[in-house]
């Protein structure tokens, strides 16, 4: 219901941002002269300025109360003419040619970060055995050298954005090859990722470089009012889906239970609902700008995503005024004018905009007040209308599109990340087993989790375990596995639900069907009836002391779990709290069956199988204690009171024994956290020194390795030798990084600190 509530809040606000697009940009060139004239030197432009508010003042204009209120009248909603001429009345470019001067830069900035650059050829290593998950099955990465000059285009498309220069050529330069790499990979997909793309492509139709720098010379015109819409409308479903407070701030001051239910729920709610309305208003949006921007901020600091804060922060000012650039670089002194924006508001037509046309129907006996004419409207202004229309509806269509795409559908309303709904589901995965059989002789072994990709997220999602399966049995050939099928035996619990399977274990998934627009036949049905359980979950646990752990399961009728206990777990024991299933421990060969409340314990470093034998689901609990954690960290307490006692000239060190694994391992852990300690307590310049040089040496190595690929590509590969001591080049680390190396080393060999 709230889901509901929440996109609905999300249509109403579409219009509100029509309307407000409408009425911020319908503002004449006599009232943004007024405007600068205030700010600007005297030049001339104030006096200008002056003159042209006067001689508004001398011709009064009756406005409705919708004209105050939208800018427009109910009259321009009445017919597709009047509709493409409100969509295309023309507007200051200034506020999107900031924009789109910053979106350039932080997306250069991004392609050698979150786009991978700096570790292209960890990732598209020629020759290398790995499964790859585009969105397409006949898209493949080209040879790395050439993926290297796909990025040299992506950046140079990214540049050409930031500076305005061969403003379209760059814009197809960067999302043709921004789109290649997001759909090359979906391992890596995120929905601002996504929204980069989206942004990239809007900017491709909007004339985003009619703002620009004065050294340029270029012409300083009008857009329509539809290309700042589509950006408004992008930003505010973005803007109310991600106003999500995180709790970590909160937990040192409030208990975890009102964390969950005041902040992440309550405020969370509340500035989700609110955030974009409030950047909607004049009043309200300072307000809004301070914690939006806060949120945005704390997301940098919190998370690694790139750019994504920056990129959010650069995109607030496009709720101001469309000519808050100029009046902001009017007031910087006149001599560095000259390598500043424009700033005078003498704007030159274009053809892109629908300009009233008026008649003068004034005769020589009486004069009669000049009268409007319809505007001519070319196909351009027809294109640009149609855009907005169908980029609103789909707008409106994206979080409700989920009965198409079914096949994606794994537990969670499919593309949902293509909603803008963020941080919606947490995972935790328990056990995961690939089991292989040889087509041919029937022989049966085992993978290791992941082999053979770079990725995690096969785990949790139908398609990409369908092409993971695929290209497992494309490889397993190699070594001697004919028309070898796959099983997989996945564990995941869902937002602290029981751990259960999520994939039918028994479908072989290299000869399953999947499609994306029919639900998954071996996608097992999630145990909502047994949801209720998460409350008693927190009593058990709460019951159980610090080296105690616990993991619950569910499983379904006919099924069961076949779980290796390891001999650091010697303590384990199983115990049902419903249904009824029966253990059978593997190398005793003796089973037992256990009712609702009845628990037995399993040996360590053996095999066993629950089966659930009952009816309707099982569910049960894990209850072990680490033992070998247990008495290492009893060692480590009398290590560390040795230690004390050292110190303090109490204690002899020949008690301490150099060669024990527990006290080189001792002496490790007391290394690693006091180097924890001195970062966290680091002061804020050497904090941003320490970030400085960790980003240069990434960019370092990003820019060097293109160089090296491009050179390939022009010269071919140089000798062995010469290539091995480039990209050994290329790797260099920081000095400082290096000599804490040396300094791990020597504390090794000595042990001086105990």
């Amino acid at each position: 219901m709230l889901l509901i509530t929440h996109h609905l809040v999300h249509s109403c606000f579409l219009l509100l941002i029509f309307f407000k697009s409408t009425q911020l940009f319908h503002v004449s060139d006599v009232v943004v002269v007024q405007l600068l004239g205030a700010l600007v030197s005297s030049d001339g432009e104030e006096q200008t300025a002056k003159k042209d508010a006067t001689s508004k003042k001398d011709k009064p204009q009756t406005k409705t109360k919708m004209e105050h209120i939208f800018g427009f009248k109910k009259e321009d909603l009445t017919s597709w003419r009047s509709l493409v001429s409100l969509l295309n009345r023309p507007t200051d470019p200034a506020s999107l040619g900031i924009f789109r001067c910053l979106f350039g830069l932080l997306m250069a900035i991004d392609i050698t970060q979150e786009r991978g650059l700096s570790h292209l050829d960890y990732k598209y290593l020629d020759g290398a055995p790995v499964c790859r998950f585009p969105l397409f099955n006949f898209l493949q990465p080209l040879p790395m050298d050439w993926m290297y000059l796909v990025y040299v285009v992506m950046f140079l498309g990214a540049l050409g954005i930031m500076f305005g220069c061969f403003y379209r050529l760059s814009c197809l330069m960067f999302i043709s090859t921004y789109w290649y790499i997001f759909f090359l990979d979906k391992t890596t997909w995120n929905n601002h990722s996504y929204l980069y793309g989206i942004i990239g492509f809007q900017l491709i139709l909007m004339d985003g470089n009619r703002y620009c720098w004065m050294l340029t010379g270029w012409r300083d015109t009008r857009c329509p009012i539809w290309h700042t819409t589509g950006f408004l409308i992008l930003l505010s479903i973005f803007i109310t889906d991600l106003a999500l407070p995180h709790k970590l701030f909160f937990r040192v001051i409030l208990p975890v239970d009102l964390v969950s239910l005041l902040v992440v729920h309550g405020c969370g709610l509340v500035l989700d609902l609110t955030a974009g309305y409030l950047l909607f208003f004049d009043v309200t949006r300072p307000y809004a700008f301070f914690f939006v921007s806060y949120f945005h901020c704390m997301n940098s600091q919190l998370f690694s995503i790139g750019m994504f804060p920056y990129t959010m922060l650069a995109t607030s000012p496009l709720f101001c005024y469309p000519d808050w650039p100029r009046r902001f670089f009017a007031r910087f002194p006149a001599f560095l004018r000259g390598a500043l924006p424009f700033t005078t508001c003498d704007l030159q037509p274009s053809t892109s905009c629908v300009y009233p046309e008026i008649e003068n129907t004034s005769t020589e006996r009486q004069e009669t007040p000049p009268v409007a004419k319809t505007p001519k409207l070319r196909l351009r202004h027809k294109l640009g209308a149609i855009f907005t229309v169908l980029y609103i509806i789909e707008q409106f269509f994206l979080p409700y599109s989920h009965f198409i795409t079914q096949g994606y559908n794994n537990w969670t309303n499919g593309l949902y990340g293509y909603s803008w709904d963020m941080m919606v589901h947490s995972r935790s995965h328990q056990h995961v087993k690939i089991t292989y059989k040889d087509g041919k002789t029937g022989e049966i072994g085992f993978l290791n989790p992941g082999v053979f990709t770079q990725s995690r997220r096969w785990k949790d999602h139908g398609d990409m375990l369908k092409q993971y399966a695929t290209c497992l049995s494309q490889l397993l050939p190699r070594y001697n596995i004919s028309e070898p099928e796959i099983y997989f035996d996945i564990w995941v619990s869902i937002n602290e639900r029981f751990q259960q399977r999520i994939f039918d274990p028994r479908v072989d998934i290299v000869k399953a069907d999947w499609s994306p627009f029919q639900p998954n036949p071996w996608l097992m049905p999630l145990l909502v009836d047994l949801s209720p359980w998460r409350t008693k979950f927190q009593e058990i646990e709460g019951s159980l002391d610090n080296q105690t752990e616990i993991v619950f399961i569910a499983d379904f009728p006919g099924l069961h779990l076949e779980n290796f206990v390891s001999e650091d777990l010697g303590n384990t024991s199983v115990q049902v709290l419903q249904g009824k299933v029966n253990i059978e421990i593997v190398e005793e060969k003796k089973n037992f069956t256990l009712e609702p409340g009845e628990q037995i314990k399993v040996p360590a470093g053996a095999y066993h199988k629950v089966y659930t034998v009952s009816d309707e689901p099982s569910c049960y609990m894990y209850i072990y204690v680490n033992t070998t954690e247990a008495a290492l960290q009893e060692n480590f307490t009398k290590l560390f009171e040795l230690q004390e006692r050292i110190r303090n000239g109490t204690g002899d060190r020949a008690e301490v024994n150099a060669t024990d694994p527990i006290v080189r391992l001792f002496l490790k852990r007391q290394r690693r956290m006091k180097e924890v300690k001195k970062r966290r307590e680091a002061g804020v310049l050497e904090r941003l020194e320490r970030f400085t040089i960790k980003k240069y040496y990434s960019v370092r190595r990003g820019f060097l390795m293109t160089a090296i690929a491009l050179r390939n590509l022009a010269v071919g590969l140089p000798p062995l030798e010469q290539l091995t001591r480039e990209v050994a080049f290329a790797n260099m680390k920081e000095p400082q990084a290096e000599a804490n190396q040396d300094e791990r080393l020597k504390d090794e060999v000595g042990h001086t600190e105990l």
